[in-house]
């Protein structure tokens, strides 16, 4: 509420003592729950909207860095302003600087998803506002976790130890890198835990803190990054294992039998490795058949020593609802931990990153403290989660109930269909490409909707081939009609290209290889553009598309 001031005088006997400021109530500007209806339904007439034109936007923000700086005063404001004037302030301040993950012009990196369903469940979830540490915190956030998690992943077709019925159990993490964060402490506690417990006192300490600085997280080198920032973050070497074209650039049971042989030669002791479902540059499936083969050799598992494996499939994981992708989980039983994010390509916005373990105990041992202010009849009773101990942070969100809004919208079924419109949409532009073999070649592909290329020259040679790929991808970025992102891929400069956001369409994919074509046939062969800024050919080139084409840098053409 809106207060103005005045001051009372304070007399003693002594005269004037001092002033005290008096506050009367003037106006109410805390949002009641009329005035929040009128702007909720305002904030979502402008969302639906939104989705609605997303495709008539420019993808790429083009916007100069500190932008926003320049726009907003230096301080909040002294009197609380209206919703409508805050409101306002959306699309003139904030959208020109957003990428438009949502658009289906978008095929960068991989999907963000975003649905109706899962926003409502956000919606919910703000309104309840818990920390929900424990189970007494609000019973329901815990049990409908649990619930949903058991749901998903027997769709997912992980084995009978990953349920919570059983020794695992499932837990919503903020990202796949924040669980790899917390399955390799778990590792690391797990393995120093086991492989020092004959030793007690002074002599126990010595042991753990000379493993700690010979213990090693390995990955392939296709292995996503995150692997290797766990690593650092929890005190640990890591170790990168090669990777290669003839194996479709997925670790095998070769490559990791001579990292085990060369790190053990070096006196280092693997105690973790991250598997993939769908690495990040070309989704390549590592041989999981032949790393639990091998691991059973150089490591035996459930005995002192044993190497943790986890299993990343954050985007690619989401395909296990379908059963023809289901055969690639039947070593699983023989791993540790599992993680998929369903915000990437199952419908649910983010936050929403599904991680599994084999034995809960395990991640319960390494990151569970109970201090006075937490404990509570029912935690001390042994009889519920409390699924603090489950992760690094204390509080956490109800990030579950998006995640029952998208599972009982669609269904099983609708989960199957989006992913199988994907997966067609990916087939449809690998056939595209190769209509113009003179134009480009497919590196890998299509995987779970991602295909990876190259543009062909008519004189060969790998440093010019790696500039003309590098000129038309970032020539296609800075115009802005779709998003593309790069790579490189053993050695070799490549573009890929996916197109799994709900709004994706087989028009949209026309269009991108419409767009590639063009701009590679520019760049290659020095043709003409024919693609125009707002329809419009400047010079002979088109320099931008979408909200608005920012051209030499002034918003106008010369």
């Amino acid at each position: 509420m809106l207060l103005f001031r005045s001051r009372t005088a304070i007399y003693g006997s002594r005269g004037l003592l001092h002033q005290v400021p008096r506050y009367s109530l003037t106006r109410n500007i805390n949002m009641d729950s009329k005035q929040f209806k009128e702007a909720a339904t305002s904030a979502i007439d402008e969302i639906v909207s939104y989705y609605d034109t997303i495709e008539d936007r420019r993808v790429v923000s083009n916007v100069e860095p500190g932008y926003l700086k320049k726009l907003l005063p230096e301080a909040p404001p002294q009197d609380g302003e209206s919703w409508a004037d805050i409101q306002k302030d959306i699309e003139s301040k904030i959208m020109p600087g957003l990428t438009h993950w949502q658009s289906p012009n978008f095929m960068a990196f991989f999907p963000a998803s975003s649905s109706y369903p899962g926003m409502l469940g956000e919606l919910y979830s703000a309104a309840f506002t818990a920390p929900a540490f424990n189970w007494i915190c609000s019973p329901a956030i815990t049990e409908l976790e649990t619930i949903v998690l058991d749901w998903l992943a027997k769709l997912l077709n992980l084995p009978d130890c990953y349920l919570s019925t059983s020794h695992g159990g499932g837990v919503i993490q903020g990202s796949a890198s924040e669980a790899i964060v917390t399955v390799m402490v778990a590792a690391r506690d797990k393995y120093l835990r086991e492989t020092t417990a004959h030793l007690t006192g002074l002599e126990l300490e010595d042991a753990i803190g000379y493993k700690r600085s010979k213990i090693v997280a390995l990955g392939s080198e296709a292995a996503h990054s995150s692997t290797q920032k766990a690593a650092q973050i929890a005190g640990v070497r890591y170790r990168s294992i090669p990777v290669s074209k003839d194996n479709g650039f997925a670790l095998t049971g070769a490559a990791l039998a001579q990292a085990l042989d060369e790190c053990r030669a070096q006196g280092l002791e693997p105690f973790f490795l991250t598997s993939t479902i769908g690495t990040t540059a070309t989704c390549a499936v590592d041989d999981f058949e032949a790393i639990a083969t091998t691991l059973a050799k150089y490591a035996p598992p459930n005995v002192p020593g044993e190497v943790w494996v986890h299993v990343d499939a954050a985007y690619a994981g989401a395909a296990l609802v379908c059963p023809e992708y289901q055969h690639l989980t039947a070593q699983f039983e023989h791993f540790h931990s599992f993680d998929m994010n369903m915000h990437k390509w199952l419908l649910t916005n983010f936050d929403a990153s599904c991680l599994y373990v084999r034995k809960r105990k395990d991640l319960i041992d390494a990151l569970s403290i109970s201090p006075s202010y937490l404990r509570n009849e029912f935690s001390e009773s042994g009889l519920v989660t409390d699924y603090r101990d489950w992760q690094i942070p204390l509080g956490r969100r109800f990030r579950s109930l998006k995640i029952w809004f998208v599972l009982r919208t669609y269904g099983v079924k609708g989960l199957q269909a989006h992913i199988r419109k994907h997966v067609k949409l990916g087939e449809v532009f690998a056939g595209l490409l190769q209509t113009r073999k003179d134009l480009f070649e497919i590196v890998t592909g299509p995987s779970f909707a991602l295909t990876v290329f190259t543009i062909v020259l008519k004189v060969e040679g790998k440093k010019e081939r790696d500039a003309i790929t590098q000129e038309v991808y970032e020539l296609v970025n800075k115009r802005g009609e779709i998003y593309i992102t790069s790579s490189v891929v053993g050695g070799e400069y490549v573009i890929r290209v996916v197109s799994a956001n709900p709004l994706a369409e087989e028009k949209f994919i026309r269009k991108a290889f419409e767009i590639l074509v063009d701009t590679a046939e520019e760049v290659r062969d020095g043709k003409p553009s024919r693609r125009g800024v707002n329809g419009v050919i400047v010079n002979g080139k088109a320099e931008g598309v979408g909200e608005v084409a920012v051209l030499n840098g002034f918003g106008s053409a010369k």
